[in-house]
C-alpha cells in the first residue's frame, strides 16, 4: 500500500533528481526544493534528516534510472560484444536525454565531488566503480565468446569506454558539437576493430 508519506517522498526525489541534474548536488537548495514541491522546509526534513541524506537518496534515484534505462536492457542482449555495445549506446542516450538538462548526473557529481570527502562522494565513487566492473565483466565475456582477442586488457576496455562517454558528454553538452554522437561511435568502432582477433 502506498501511503501519503511514501508518495511525498517519491515526489521530493523526483524533483530533487531534476534539480540536481540541472544545478548539481551542491546547487540543490532545500528551501527552493520545498517551495517547488509545495511543502514546508520542516516537512522536507521529516523525510530526510539532512541535505546529505537527500543528496544520497537523489543519487540512488539516478542509479535506479540508469540501471533501468541502460544496464537492464544491455544485459538482456546476447553475451559479449552485443552486450558491451548496448551498454555504450545506452549510456550515450542517457547522457543526451533532454530530461537530464545537465547530462549524466554521475558525471556531474564526479566532477563536483572529486576533491570532497564524506558519504556522498563515497556513494558516487562506489557506483561508478560498480559500473566500471560491469564493463570489465562484459569485456571478459567478449573475450570468452571470441569477439575480442585473448590478450585483451579488459580493465583498459572499461577505461576507454568511460573516456569515450566523458568526451561525448563534453562535446554534446559543453561544445554542442553536432558530430559528437558520430565521433563517439567512430571511437567505439576503432576500439572494437583493434580488439578483434586476427585470423
Amino acid at each position: 500500500m502506498v501511503t501519503k508519506g511514501m508518495h511525498t517522498r517519491a515526489r521530493i526525489l523526483d524533483v530533487a533528481f531534476r534539480v540536481a541534474a540541472r544545478d548539481g548536488l551542491r546547487g540543490m537548495s532545500l528551501g527552493a526544493l520545498a517551495t517547488e514541491i509545495g511543502i514546508s522546509k520542516s516537512g522536507l526534513f521529516a523525510h530526510f534528516r539532512s541535505k546529505e541524506d537527500l543528496q544520497i537518496a537523489t543519487l540512488q534515484t539516478a542509479s535506479e534510472g540508469f540501471q533501468h534505462t541502460v544496464l537492464k536492457p544491455a544485459f538482456a542482449k546476447p553475451r559479449g560484444l552485443p552486450r558491451l555495445r548496448a551498454i555504450f549506446e545506452g549510456w550515450l542516450r542517457w547522457t543526451a536525454d533532454p530530461h537530464l538538462p545537465g547530462g549524466c548526473p554521475f558525471v556531474a557529481a564526479a566532477v563536483e565531488l572529486d576533491d570532497a570527502e564524506g558519504p556522498v562522494r563515497e556513494y558516487v565513487s562506489s557506483t561508478l566503480r560498480d559500473l566500471h566492473s560491469a564493463m570489465v565483466w562484459a569485456a571478459r565475456i567478449a573475450v570468452e565468446e571470441g569477439h575480442f582477442a585473448k590478450d585483451t586488457d579488459c580493465d583498459q576496455v572499461a577505461f576507454d569506454l568511460y573516456g569515450m562517454v566523458l568526451s561525448f558528454h563534453h562535446a554534446t553538452r559543453l561544445f554542442r558539437d553536432p558530430k559528437a554522437e558520430r565521433r563517439a561511435r567512430a571511437a567505439f568502432a576503432r576500439l572494437v576493430e583493434d580488439l578483434t582477433p586476427r585470423s
